[in-house]
């Protein structure tokens, strides 16, 4: 079985968000579940889907999932 691993500047191109913005997230524990290995940051795929998945949403009205409010639980 193949894991399929992104960097930090992956993540950010793929959300449309600073690499400055993901370091601040991992710093406060939010944003999704990730590996730090020799001093490199890399994001399994899988729980990057995961994360999006929980912070899906039909309406701006709708409250968050518990979960999500520091992160993937």
């Amino acid at each position: 079985m193949s894991v399929k691993h992104l960097n930090q500047q992956d993540l950010a191109e793929r959300w449309d968000l600073s690499e400055r913005t993901l370091e601040r997230w991992r710093s406060i524990g939010w944003g999704p579940c990730f590996l730090k290995i020799g001093g490199r940051v890399v994001y399994r795929l899988e729980d990057i889907e995961a994360y999006e998945r929980l912070h899906m949403r039909e309406s701006t009205s709708e409250p968050a999932h518990p979960a999500s409010v520091g992160g993937v639980a």
